[in-house]
C-alpha cells in the first residue's frame, strides 16, 4: 500500500511541476466540469431516450450510471474512506474547488466509463466515441489534483465492470426495446 501511496504522490507532483501549462489547464479544467456529477452523460442519455431509434441505449446508460454511482459513492467510498490528495501532499495545489467526499474511486472516472461502455454495447463505433470525452475526464481528475492516479484506475474499473453486469441484466430480463410499436 505504500508502494501505491508513493507512486501515486510523485505522479500528481509529476503531473503538477511538468505538465501544467495554461491551455491544458483551461482543457483539463474544462474536461473535469463537465463531469461534475455525470452531467454530461446525464444529458446524453436523456437526449438518446427522445428518437424511438436510441431509446432503448439512452435507457440503458441511465440504469447504469444510477447503479454504478451506488456502487461507487455509497459502498466503496464509503468502506475506503480515502482522504483526498490534497489533504496528504504537501505543495499540491488544485485547479477546482475542494471535493466534500472521499477520495477513492473518482466519481468522475467511474460515470464516464460506465456511460461510454453503455453506449459502446449500444451503439458499436459510434457510441465507442463516449470513450474519448471519458479519458479526458477521468485524467482531468488528476491533473487538477482532486483524484491519485489509483483512484481514476479504480473509478474506470468499478464503472465498466458494474456498466457490463447491469447492461447484461437489462438484456437478460428487460427485453422491450422500449418502442412502442405502431398499430396496423
Amino acid at each position: 500500500m505504500a508502494a501505491i501511496q508513493s507512486f501515486d504522490a510523485n505522479a500528481l507532483l509529476y503531473i503538477q511541476d511538468f505538465l501544467r501549462t495554461p491551455l491544458l489547464t483551461a482543457i483539463m479544467v474544462f474536461f473535469s466540469r463537465i463531469g461534475d456529477s455525470g452531467i454530461i452523460w446525464i444529458v446524453t442519455g436523456l437526449v438518446l431516450l427522445i428518437p424511438r431509434k436510441t431509446r432503448r441505449g439512452g435507457f440503458d446508460v441511465l440504469i447504469c450510471l444510477l447503479a454504478a454511482f451506488l456502487i461507487n459513492d455509497y459502498v466503496i467510498k464509503v468502506l475506503v474512506a480515502r482522504i483526498r490528495p490534497y489533504d496528504v501532499i504537501n505543495g499540491l495545489t488544485i485547479l477546482v474547488p475542494p471535493e466534500s467526499s472521499f477520495s477513492f474511486p473518482s466519481g468522475h472516472a467511474n460515470s464516464s466509463f460506465a456511460a461510454a461502455l453503455s453506449l459502446t454495447l449500444a451503439f458499436g463505433k459510434k457510441g465507442a466515441i463516449a470513450y474519448i470525452p471519458a479519458v479526458l475526464i477521468a485524467f482531468s481528475r488528476c491533473y487538477v489534483g482532486v483524484h491519485y492516479p489509483s483512484d481514476v484506475f479504480a473509478g474506470m474499473l468499478v464503472g465498466t465492470l458494474v456498466s457490463l453486469a447491469v447492461y447484461m441484466l437489462l438484456r437478460r430480463y428487460i427485453k422491450s426495446d422500449l418502442i412502442r410499436k405502431k398499430a396496423p
